[in-house]
């Protein structure tokens, strides 16, 4: 159980390290505009950018055992743990097909409400709330940003801050992992 703690826990850090590589931009040449273009426009620049994608994929995609064998054995909370797989396997996809990466950015979002959901159905009721809280501005993030692709308007500032949201949801899931792992159970009613 310690193992997994652990190796959760790294995997999940470097997982968010890796894929918050888009604010390289602000030290590189990229030809994006961080008003105007969205974030994924930075896939088809310099290389850094796919690579990062990539190793947050990967290191995503091979948390989600781990944080398997954290979670209590009931089905929402195996969901956590095979979304954050699934993220990894889109974003892997999204860094080897950048051309496709706007589609595949709303794939993510849908993996990432899905997972966000299953942990609002067995975290406790003070993370549940943060939980909760979380699922509200991915949502809200995710219609600011189809909106600005609408309007074509701040497009760039909100896939960035979409980019912030997931980092963070993310951080905060690794952190209950590794803090507060689940019981091995579902609870008994009363």
């Amino acid at each position: 159980m310690r193992t997994a703690r652990i190796t959760s826990a790294l995997l999940m850090g470097v997982a968010v390290l890796a894929y918050s590589g888009w604010v390289l931009e602000f030290f590189l040449p990229t030809g994006v505009s961080p008003v105007h273009d969205p974030v994924d426009d930075l896939l088809s620049g310099p290389p850094v950018f796919r690579v990062l994608l990539a190793v947050s994929g990967v290191a995503f995609l091979l948390a989600g055992p781990p944080l398997h064998r954290l979670g209590p054995v009931q089905w929402v909370a195996r969901l956590s743990s095979i979304s954050v797989s699934a993220f990894g396997a889109v974003a892997l996809v999204q860094a080897a097909y950048p051309d496709r990466s706007h589609a595949l950015s709303s794939l993510l979002s849908v993996v990432l409400a899905v997972g966000v959901v299953s942990l609002v159905l067995w975290w406790p009721p003070g993370w549940r709330a943060l939980a909760v809280a979380g699922l509200v501005v991915v949502m809200v993030t995710w219609l600011a940003v189809v909106l600005a692709r609408q309007l074509d308007a701040f497009e760039g500032v909100l896939t960035r801050f979409q980019l912030v949201v997931r980092a963070v949801l993310f951080a905060v899931g690794g952190a209950y992992a590794f803090i507060k792992p689940a019981p091995r159970h579902a609870p008994r009613g009363g």
